[in-house]
């Protein structure tokens, strides 16, 4: 295959790619012009811009030169064993891996991540949406190989789908309509597409149109039931609030640290015990003659307030008599 085989009719893709990012690179001067945006956010959209416009034409411009003719290859191929059953199982391989491929689908499981402030994990979306994918398609090339009619199978999703609606938690809905649209991207439409119509037009009794499409719809179905399921093992605000209603009737918050045993629990009174115990004998004796000072000096106050007396203390030159009158010693009696 030689180069000009792989770039045959790549003009057109580049026209294609250049009405399609016309309209943003319009509407992005007029934002220029009337709110006087900083030459910085001009230079960096050009760039974007252009890495835009050159990757969406090598990305269109191989799928149509690689990934639908291979896929249809492929589906040809399998279509013509003797077990077809295999379609099945591979289908829910190929589902699963190019769901994980699609860069709209990680944007959107970081987005529900940052969101719900990390509450959502990334990767539970993530595999969540890739298990869907998986698992439907896998239904459908079911329908292929046995020739089950479309609508036994579409109907009865979206009535599940619309049940759920009821039940499940609003920002899973909503996450999960979003979600729908994300998983059915180039990498899915292109490829497994072109093997469910590969496949349908090789096996005896199918139809390529009939048979071959309809995929892309159970792709879209998969992750809005997937996602709303999936906030059945989330808890509701309800049992929040009935467990922050709990907390404040018991008066322990849900947060709270766990209050200490019995066992490693020390009674007021065993701990000033041991806290005696621990003091020295010399510190047991100063604490009693303290007391008893103490007790002396109350005792003295006491006699002395209750006679009004006054004491005499005999000093080196007493110049008072015992009835407290001042007299010289050197004068007679």
């Amino acid at each position: 295959m030689s180069l000009g085989d792989i770039f045959q009719g790549y003009d057109e893709v580049l026209a294609e790619v250049l009405v399609a990012l016309t309209p943003i690179l319009v509407l992005f001067l007029v934002f220029m012009l009337v709110y006087k945006l900083p030459k910085e956010m001009l230079i960096k959209f050009i760039v974007g811009v252009v890495f835009s416009f050159a990757g969406l034409a090598l990305f269109l411009q191989g799928v149509k030169a690689g990934f639908m003719p291979v896929g249809s290859e492929m589906g040809a191929i399998l279509g013509n064993l003797p077990y077809k059953w295999i379609l099945i199982p591979l289908g829910f391989i190929l589902g699963f891996v190019a769901t994980m491929a699609e860069p709209a689908v990680r944007i959107l499981s970081s987005e529900v991540e940052e969101s719900s402030s990390g509450y959502i994990k990334s990767n539970i979306i993530l595999y969540t949406l890739c298990l869907g994918v998986g698992i439907f398609i896998a239904l459908g090339m079911t329908r292929i190989v046995y020739g089950i009619p479309f609508y036994y199978i579409i109907i009865p999703g979206y009535l599940l789908a619309i049940i759920l609606m009821f039940f499940s938690q609003p920002s899973f809905t909503a996450v999960a309509f979003d979600s729908g649209g994300v998983a059915t991207g180039p990498m899915t439409v292109t490829f497994i597409m072109a093997l469910a119509v590969g496949a349908a037009d090789v096996i005896e009794g199918r139809d390529a149109v009939i048979d071959g499409f309809g995929l892309i719809a159970l792709v879209a179905l998969a992750p809005i039931i997937m996602v709303m399921l999936l906030g059945f093992l989330y808890p509701t605000e309800e049992d929040d609030e009935e467990d922050q209603g709990q907390g404040e009737e018991t008066g322990v918050s849900p947060d709270s640290p766990e209050p200490e045993s019995k066992e490693t629990a020390v009674p007021e009174d065993q701990l000033a015990e041991d806290t005696t115990q621990d003091q020295p004998a010399d510190y047991e004796s100063q604490s009693t003659e303290q007391a008893e000072d103490e007790n002396d000096r109350s005792q003295e106050k006491q006699k002395d307030s209750g006679t009004g007396e006054f004491e005499h203390r005999s000093t080196g030159n007493d110049n008072f008599d015992e009835e407290g009158n001042g007299h010289d010693p050197d004068t007679k009696a």
